[in-house]
């Protein structure tokens, strides 16, 4: 674990399939997380589609974070992702991404892709330092607001990235400082 950290000890944490039972801890972290959140309809919605997988990180017999992600030929691509306020910055996000990352293969899926508003400078913060670039940015991306998105994209070491060409953008002169 990292050094400079402030006093907060890093909490370890359970990540499993998501359950219908754990629907109510899930829709309380949405709501707490997100202004234009998920609803319980929503949530199921996307995960009766079959590439659709819901996970929960776990902490004792509490659910402190959630991820659904779809799964594509050769990448994954997060739908949503949250961490209860109150277990933020404690270690929970990065176990949940370091789980997605184990997911990915060489010779399969390369990839882990997500949506960000322009606005949620904490994910991107966020996802930047788990490993993540900004490749593109996605004008009026959200109906809710019309609000832009950064599209976030994680690649295996190995990938040669066929369908994102590597461009110099806006963001990705910021990447560099």
């Amino acid at each position: 674990m990292s050094t400079n950290r402030t006093q907060k000890e890093q909490v370890r944490v359970h990540i499993r399939w998501m359950i219908r039972r754990d629907m109510p801890e899930v829709l309380q972290t949405e709501q707490e997380s997100f202004e234009y959140s998920w609803t319980e309809e929503d949530f199921l919605r996307c995960l009766r589609q079959r590439n659709c997988i819901g996970m929960v990180a776990e902490q004792g017999e509490k659910v402190v974070g959630f991820m659904i992600y779809e799964l594509h030929k050769n990448k994954l691509h997060i739908l949503n992702f949250a961490v209860s306020p109150c277990f933020r910055r404690l270690g929970v996000g990065a176990q949940m991404v370091a789980k997605l990352i184990s997911k990915l293969s060489s010779h399969r899926r390369t990839r882990i892709t997500l949506e960000v508003r322009e606005t949620n400078l904490d994910a991107q913060l966020f996802f930047r330092k788990q490993g993540f670039r900004a490749v593109r940015v996605l004008r009026s991306f959200y109906e809710d607001s019309g609000e832009d998105a950064y599209l976030l994209q994680y690649r295996l070491a190995d990938d040669t990235g066929e369908d994102f060409e590597d461009t110099v953008n806006r963001i990705a002169q910021y990447e560099e400082s």
